[in-house]
């Protein structure tokens, strides 16, 4: 970047595998202008923290503190389930807010409770529920697939044995297809797994399989449950070997309610950022 920053502390967290950075921006360093590429290149593995996602926090107006949440391509995201986790986290670690909070999203005011390392969020109500469509998708033919948006847009596809599917070349497709443009959309590949869920999903803004996806997740149970494949609430094993909790109430013909994400954030380290970490390559 040409706009020289000084050393800018951080956290790293994980949100049952996926990993956020995290910058406490009360005080603004980065103009909204900057803050894409910024993002871009601090999620840069290897060459610099490398990330799933950067999370700016800001005060708020109507709640204890805003968001600004990026995707490592540096896009600008609405909602993330587990980055909300790992920042409700932050914030009561840092005296930003107290153990039950509230906080300001692009998908709307998100509520959280933190219990040491377990966080538990009540997500953004769904909608778009589409179930039961078909899609052609290359020389893989018409297959079935699901939709909601749990906060992001998700596509949920039941699979035989997820281990087996080719996750970024067919989360790719599905991500691009022409039904989903101009937005796009996250994919989930939903196994059964000992009477939960074991999801596999390619996110959107990362172009790749994460090691979970708590939006995806959270999509994958709710569909699961109108398909009378299981019911809240729905334990799921990530790609990472984690396990989060979806719970919510169901209110008949289709309706989702009171939707709770539960999972650990984990801290995994605390450092400074230094401007030879935003160096191009």
């Amino acid at each position: 970047m040409k706009k020289k920053l000084p050393v800018i502390p951080f956290v790293k967290m994980s949100g049952a595998g996926n990993d956020f950075i995290i910058i406490d921006h009360r005080n603004a360093l980065l103009s909204m202008d900057e803050a894409g590429k910024f993002a871009r290149l601090v999620c840069r593995r290897r060459f610099s923290v490398g990330a799933d996602g950067l999370f700016l926090i800001e005060d708020s107006d109507v709640a204890d503190f805003k968001w600004h949440f990026f995707n490592a391509d540096g896009s600008l995201a609405e909602m993330c389930g587990n980055g909300a986790r790992c920042v409700a986290r932050f914030a009561y670690m840092h005296g930003i807010a107290s153990a039950n909070m509230r906080f300001e999203t692009l998908a709307g005011i998100v509520e959280a409770r933190v219990a040491d390392v377990n966080v538990t969020i009540k997500m953004p109500q769904p909608h778009s529920l589409q179930l039961s469509t078909q899609l052609a998708v290359g020389d893989d033919g018409t297959i079935e697939i699901h939709f909601l948006d749990t906060g992001v847009p998700h596509v949920v596809c039941f699979v035989d044995d997820v281990d087996k599917v080719d996750v970024k070349a067919m989360g790719r497709a599905i991500r691009y297809h022409d039904d989903f443009q101009p937005a796009g959309t996250n994919v989930n590949f939903v196994s059964l797994a000992g009477g939960g869920l074991k999801v596999r999903t390619y996110e959107r803004g990362v172009e790749d399989e994460t090691l979970a996806c708590g939006t995806g997740a959270t999509a994958s149970a709710i569909v699961a449950s109108l398909l009378n494949m299981t019911a809240s609430p729905v334990e799921i094993m990530t790609t990472g070997n984690n396990q989060l909790k979806i719970s919510f109430d169901a209110q008949g013909e289709g309706g989702i309610d009171n939707v709770l994400l539960k999972g650990p954030a984990h801290v995994i380290y605390k450092g400074e950022l230094s401007p030879e970490a935003l160096e191009e390559l």
